[in-house]
């Protein structure tokens, strides 16, 4: 499995770099869509999304070095992000400081924001997870070509998932189909008449995190924290809060505070 996209001269264009990059730019595109149905700006939609972009990356970057220090005796290869080493978890959370710091400077409602951007994180999750695939990693234990075929799956990710003469377990797909359905799913929640504000992003919190829950019983390179996997004390959390923000917003009137009521002009 060959990792580079293209050749710039002496720059190598990577899969997973350029998948992240699509991902971000359709992500961007339907959120600044869905902004303008709540009179929230382009250019609003779009500078948020620069810099919880910046700053996740950062996070991502943060988290995965803090649960691998062992790796890093040299200051300077934490810097080396091109040799890999991200974890999502850290840059949800980085990014959402983030977007929290932006919203609250433009007196934005931070849950309108987080319900317009919450299918378009799915989206860019499921397209960013095949990156993994070109990087022959976040993939499960090993398993048998037999195996593989009875999931009939394509081809192409059967090769892939045989590294070094060993096939594993294709977990990077299962993210990627669960995180794509999650995307269908929120889509047409947010179309329902009587869907609150914030319970898009309740669901976000909720489908990414049981489904995280459960792929990482899967995954052979999970960072650690003792004997537990840090991703599934962060899923669990993640679940908890979105059924918190359902029980919060359920308990509202039928009319009261629905996702499809405009918002305020936002513009700069």
């Amino acid at each position: 499995m060959n990792d580079v996209l293209f050749k710039l001269g002496g720059l190598e264009i990577k899969w997973y770099a350029f998948l992240i990059l699509v991902g971000a730019i359709l992500g961007i595109i339907l959120s600044m869509k869905e902004g303008q149905k709540h009179n929230i700006s382009k250019d609003f939609i779009f500078n948020l999304c620069f810099w919880v972009i910046i700053f996740g990356l950062i996070g991502a970057r943060i988290y995965y070095v803090l649960f691998n220090l062992k790796y890093y005796q040299n200051f300077l290869d934490i810097f080396k992000i091109w040799e890999g080493g991200l974890a999502i978890h850290g840059g949800l959370i980085l990014g959402f400081i983030t977007l929290v710091i932006y919203c609250k400077k433009y007196n934005v409602r931070i849950l309108r924001v987080t319900d317009i951007l919450a299918p378009s994180l799915l989206l860019a999750q499921s397209i960013g997870r095949w990156g993994n695939f070109f990087n022959m990693e976040a993939h499960g234990a090993a398993t048998s070509l037999e195996h593989l075929q009875a999931l009939h799956i394509p081809e192409f990710i059967i090769k892939g998932m045989n590294i070094d003469g060993i096939y594993y377990t294709p977990t990077f797909l299962y993210e990627s189909l669960w995180c794509l359905l999650g995307f269908i799913i929120i889509i047409i929640i947010r179309r329902i008449k009587y869907t609150k504000v914030g319970q898009p992003t309740a669901l976000y919190l909720m489908w990414y995190g049981l489904g995280r829950l459960i792929i990482e019983t899967m995954r052979t390179d999970s960072l650690m924290l003792g004997g537990f996997k840090v991703a599934q004390i962060v899923s669990i959390g993640m679940i908890l809060i979105g059924l918190l923000i359902i029980m919060i917003t359920s308990r509202k009137s039928r009319y009261e505070d629905l996702y499809n009521e405009e918002e305020k002009t936002i513009r700069f």
